[in-house]
């Protein structure tokens, strides 16, 4: 499937059949999104991927008992992660594993060290939650192309999606990604013309 037609088959699916997407494919999606791209490479970032139906009824409630959340096959919840001087640090690791010269790795690491210290908590989170939104393109499409379907979603509490999955402190539920295969039909894609968007 070309690029264009997964973007123009892709749509937010409001209802799954509730079939069981084959875990290889599951497999296949998440190298997809390991790919995605990111400010400096850092992917500050977490997915929790919830896939047992009785956390999906747990987390119903707290997505406004949206069908997507317990009729779908897979659940992914994009978290930003604001603890980015971790990230940095393991992200010095990986260019030595990878044989990056040492003075390169200084230079570059250099850079986002100083990025780091200029942000508050606050930035972190906006700067991280930007990033996060860069994988779930990855996501939504990847779906596609492999042959399932997605819906990106917003609608659900952040605090709530926390407490039941105990999330990490430094973690904060920023979008979910229900997938599965539709079990509604899609709706006329509506965009902004070409006019409207680009000048």
């Amino acid at each position: 499937m070309e690029f264009k037609e997964i973007v123009e088959k892709r749509y937010a699916v409001k209802k799954f059949d509730k079939k069981v997407i084959p875990e290889n494919k599951i497999e296949e999606l998440l190298e997809i999104i390991r790919l995605s791209a990111s400010s400096f490479g850092l992917q500050p970032y977490k997915i929790k991927i919830v896939d047992d139906q009785e956390t999906k009824e747990k987390l119903l409630p707290a997505s406004w008992n949206q069908p997507q959340i317990n009729t779908c096959s897979h659940l992914m919840v994009f978290c930003a992660n604001i603890n980015v001087k971790e990230q940095i640090e393991k992200y010095e690791e990986m260019m030595e594993s990878a044989g990056i010269p040492l003075e390169n790795i200084k230079a570059y690491t250099g850079v986002m060290k100083g990025f780091e210290e200029g942000l508050s908590d606050d930035k972190k989170l906006s700067w991280a939650t930007k990033q996060t939104y860069l994988a779930v393109g990855n996501a939504i499409n990847g779906a596609t192309s492999l042959g399932f379907d997605s819906c990106p979603m917003e609608g659900f509490s952040p605090e709530e999606y926390s407490k039941i999955l105990d999330l990490p402190e430094n973690t904060h539920p920023v979008t979910v990604v229900t997938l599965g295969y539709a079990a509604d039909e899609p709706r006329p894609k509506i965009r902004y013309s070409k006019k409207d968007l680009f000048f």
